[in-house]
């Protein structure tokens, strides 16, 4: 591709900060850059049409940690650095919403419920409500965050799930008109947005960085922000990240629907959740972990089958209702759950693995890498 003068002038010429991935991560990063340099030139690319990860591709879950996920992070991880992460979590959804507004984002507080077939896995996780509340109230300063729902179960109509946990402050929101507004507020600053443009190389030359790109162009930039999440690895080899894809259905619309809130299964590997009257359902990576870490888009037939299966045993049962879309997302994990926020060179911050939580933790990261980038502390 050969770019005319034009094209060099308005586009690539003098740019201060270059951010890789135009997802809930990249466009915060560039719209909290902007807003604290006004003048600077700030370019996002990204390599597809729309964002290619998670962004637009999630269940729109407003959640911080259900006390089963919570439980086993802590069997895993350093127990400081999960209650970090849940803060991380709260702080970031309040700055999503602070950002965005509630009616923007379709944003509703019905809780989340964590459901249980299995008696001893709820006993397990009851076991702890107290102290987690407790932690809870220490680290986000929210009392009674969980408590035991009797009632939940019957008024979804579901069936085979027999005891149930409520989250009282979890929601939802409408990640399409999530990701719209943040394209909107970006625009407004004078932020430009380029898609299709896949990054090949990144080289600090200590002055400036140069970026390859793989249609045989390159370009330059003062500053750069990664914030690929679960494409990391391709930019990034040697970091702690890697591809989860969630395959995700949604049904038609379903008369009478009684189902409301986001509701989350076996650890929060299978989520479900009220939308427009419709069921939206996801999950089983559980199934084939190995399979499943893996950046192709693709819908394998182990998971579908299993999400229709508990679709209708479970949640719809003796309802009608068809299924009308199927799609994936990819996700960036790795050995805990806390993003990777840091310096990879002088003039270089990645911001990824958002560990499954990005509507929670992305606008918060945002602000994060632009503090890493400027050397500034996060508050």
């Amino acid at each position: 591709m050969i770019l005319s003068y034009w094209e060099k002038q308005t586009y690539f010429n003098k740019i201060d900060l270059l951010v890789i991935g135009s997802g809930i991560v990249g466009l915060n990063a560039a719209i909290d850059y902007k807003t604290r340099f006004p003048k600077a030139k700030v370019l996002v690319i990204e390599r597809g049409i729309l964002p290619n990860g998670a962004s637009t591709k999630n269940a729109g879950f407003c959640c911080f940690g259900s006390v089963s996920e919570l439980k086993d992070d802590i069997t895993r991880i350093e127990e400081n650095t999960v209650w970090e992460t849940v803060l991380l979590r709260y702080k970031g959804l309040n700055k999503l919403r602070k950002l965005l507004k509630d009616d923007i984002i379709s944003y509703q507080q019905l809780g989340g419920f964590e459901v249980f077939d299995i008696k001893s896995d709820f006993e397990a996780s009851a076991d702890v409500i107290s102290s987690f509340n407790k932690k809870m109230k220490d680290t986000i300063g929210l009392k009674m965050v969980y408590n035991v729902d009797k009632t939940k179960i019957k008024q979804s109509s579901l069936a085979g799930f027999k005891y149930c946990i409520k989250n009282n402050y979890e929601g939802q929101i409408n990640t399409g008109s999530m990701m719209q507004a943040l394209l909107g507020i970006a625009y407004q600053k004078g932020i430009t947005i380029l898609n299709n443009i896949e990054v090949d190389k990144i080289n600090d030359t200590k002055t400036h960085v140069e970026i390859s790109l793989k249609n045989n162009l390159s370009i330059s930039s003062k500053k750069v922000i990664i914030a690929t999440n679960g494409f990391a690895k391709q930019l990034l080899p040697d970091l702690d990240v890697k591809p989860a894809r969630a395959q995700v259905l949604i049904t038609s619309s379903i008369k009478g629907l009684k189902l409301k809130g986001a509701f989350h299964y076996q650890q929060g590997y299978y989520y479900f959740r009220n939308i427009d009257n419709r069921i939206l359902f996801g999950g089983g990576r559980n199934l084939d972990f190995k399979g499943e870490e893996t950046t192709d888009m693709r819908l394998t037939e182990i998971i579908q089958n299993k999400l229709e299966q508990i679709l209708k045993q479970n949640i719809l049962p003796k309802q009608s209702y068809k299924i009308e879309q199927r799609w994936s997302g990819i996700m960036g994990v790795g050995s805990e759950k806390k993003p990777i926020i840091k310096h990879i060179t002088k003039n270089v911050v990645c911001a990824v693995r958002m560990g499954g939580m990005g509507v929670a933790i992305g606008s918060l990261v945002g602000q994060m890498a632009v503090d890493e980038l400027e050397g500034r502390k996060s508050k």
